[in-house]
């Protein structure tokens, strides 16, 4: 019995352990947040570009019964991977800032979910985890596809007018969800 006990807290000490490894890992989104010391992965020298932004978003949830009814909690997060995200030549202020926007447009993604999972009607499904999947899914189409317009418009930021004009997008669609920040 002890035994099986010591696994079960040594099981939960290394999940936390990995969970908390993953988390240090991750940066949260912050306007203009990234520096290119986060840019911690060895570049990739066959890329013809000169840096590479890993971003994401997670998200979780969970349903509560009780005799006063369904209790619904979800959290989201946009997060920078700066063990996936790299940089040759430490590149400029200018470079840096489209980077920025890669990770500023999978913020305004997580705020879409947030609004999306916030306006959720559990009443109209029985299979909640598939009807959320898909929700998830589809901003994350959105999302994929938002960051290769954005490339092949700004010819990865070769072209600063529409990187320019991309700026000024993002901030406002980021205003018009504020309150679906994190």
């Amino acid at each position: 019995m002890k035994k099986k006990i010591f696994n079960g807290l040594l099981f939960l000490l290394i999940s936390f352990g990995l969970q908390a490894q993953m988390e240090e890992e991750r940066l949260k989104w912050g306007a203009n947040s990234l520096t290119w010391e986060n840019f911690k992965a060895t570049p990739d020298p066959n890329s013809p570009f000169t840096a590479n932004t890993s971003s994401g978003i997670s998200y979780s949830w969970s349903l509560k019964s009780s005799v006063l009814g369904k209790e619904y909690n979800y959290e989201v997060h946009s997060f920078f991977n700066p063990k996936e995200s790299w940089v040759k030549n430490s590149g400029s202020i200018h470079l840096l800032a489209h980077e920025q926007l890669h990770f500023d447009i999978t913020e305004l993604h997580a705020r879409k979910l947030r609004k999306a999972l916030s306006e959720f009607d559990f009443k109209k499904t029985r299979e909640v985890k598939p009807a959320l999947q898909a929700i998830y899914q589809k901003v994350e189409i959105e999302r994929a596809s938002m960051q290769n317009k954005f490339d092949l418009e700004t010819k990865h930021s070769m072209e600063e007018g529409a990187q320019l004009e991309w700026q000024e997008y993002i901030k406002k669609e980021l205003e018009k969800l504020e309150d679906f920040s994190s």
